[in-house]
């Protein structure tokens, strides 16, 4: 693993400055990439840029009387490369994502081929025109909204348990995107996606079915500054109210694994434990003045939550079915200091599975927007199976 590792960042080290002596290249301003690089035809384009957070947690776990000893754990969160440009024609674009933390690459498998998942995007997208694209390889799916905003533009630490628990991530596949005006200000964008459904950097596949899924968002008072429906905090201040409302429907068909395309694959004696899984998430999203809100639903249900043995025995994996609320409630100060607060609440249909509550008090300092920031968040969390806790985290962000 670590040789591969290597390899790539060797690659990286060596080839760009080799292209940088046959190209155009300008250096952006601080927070829009380390470079941008243009042939010098203007058929192709690429824009390079790094990211990294530094996270320290610091947690207190309850006991008879009163909380344990603090203990503390420090890590690099995130670690990614991104590349971004066109080829051939303005209209062709593609996005590459790398990441290379232990937390980005974890997960590794059987179905992965037993290696790192460095991959977190890796697609190509076609504009028709400025309302109409269609997209093709791995990108996450138009689940639900906090999913769908970059972890680089979360106006907490990191996003809630109800993602954790019940988002549909990404995966590999098609996607089509199509926004319109149902007047001067109302705005509609639609988006829908066929995938693989299970999850991304699979190189074994398809086990089970295929993924679909369908996402609307209605924006009566138009659109949001710099695309701040999919941002955490109104670092913008909308000088006018700004309001989204979205409803996502995914259908996974014969899932093999516990979560749809995520958790674990549901394995038998015979092979795989096949089920319907569907997901359905409602969200709001509103700014003003740098005030902001978001609401969050989410449902999971399937056809048969037992993954059984063909003799009917069962193998000890269940779908983990059931529903989630989150809210979460913010103010940037003219300085761009950010107070947050978020409730979550999740509860399963099974009891093996953890009902959970937090609730969760942020503060936050923006130095040049979410480029560079500083971020702090304390949790109070209460659940059923494990003992309640108390958690603080500190994070630090640079976006070259």
């Amino acid at each position: 693993m670590f040789k591969s590792l290597k390899k790539i960042l060797f690659c990286i080290v060596i080839y760009i400055p080799m292209l940088i002596k046959a190209q155009e290249v300008t250096a952006p301003r601080f927070g829009k990439g380390l470079l941008n690089i243009s042939g010098k035809d203007n058929t192709w384009s690429m824009n390079f840029a790094a990211r990294v957070q530094y996270l320290t947690t610091t947690t207190w776990m309850e006991k008879n009387q009163g909380y344990s000893s603090p203990e503390s754990n420090s890590l690099i969160r995130r670690s990614r490369l991104k590349f971004k440009g066109f080829a051939y024609h303005p209209n062709l674009t593609y996005k590459l994502e790398l990441g290379f933390s232990n937390r980005d690459i974890s997960g590794g498998s059987n179905y992965t081929s037993n290696s790192p998942r460095i991959i977190i995007d890796a697609s190509v997208r076609w504009k028709f025109n400025k309302n109409l694209w269609i997209q093709f390889g791995q990108a996450k799916l138009p689940g639900n909204i906090e999913r769908i905003i970059s972890s680089s533009k979360l106006a907490l630490v990191d996003r809630s348990i109800l993602n954790s628990k019940f988002n549909i991530d990404r995966d590999f596949g098609l996607q089509m995107r199509y926004k319109f005006n149902l007047s001067k200000k109302f705005v509609v964008k639609e988006t829908f996606a066929i995938s693989q459904g299970e999850g991304r950097n699979v190189s074994k596949g398809n086990l089970g079915g295929h993924k679909y899924t369908a996402r609307i968002d209605l924006l009566p008072f138009g659109n949001f500054k710099n695309d701040g429906d999919y941002s955490g905090d109104d670092i913008e201040r909308e000088k006018k109210p700004k309001l989204l409302v979205g409803v996502a429907y995914d259908y996974n068909n014969n899932s093999v694994k516990t979560r749809g395309n995520t958790g674990n694959y549901m394995e038998t004696t015979t092979g795989f434990f096949k089920t319907d899984i569907k997901t359905l998430f409602v969200n709001s999203h509103f700014k003003y003045m740098g005030l902001s809100f978001m609401g969050e639903y989410a449902n999971r249900s399937s056809d048969d939550a037992i993954s059984k043995n063909s003799d009917g025995s069962l193998t000890g994996d269940i779908v983990s079915d059931g529903s989630a609320i989150n809210f979460q409630i913010g103010y940037v100060t003219p300085s761009n200091v950010a107070i947050t607060t978020r409730f979550t609440n999740i509860k399963f249909k099974d009891i093996i599975y953890n009902d959970t509550e937090q609730l969760t008090i942020g503060l936050s300092k923006y130095f040049v927007k979410h480029k560079l920031k500083i971020q702090s968040d304390l949790t109070s969390e209460k659940s059923i199976n494990d003992k309640n806790k108390i958690f603080y985290r500190l994070q630090f962000e640079i976006h070259f």
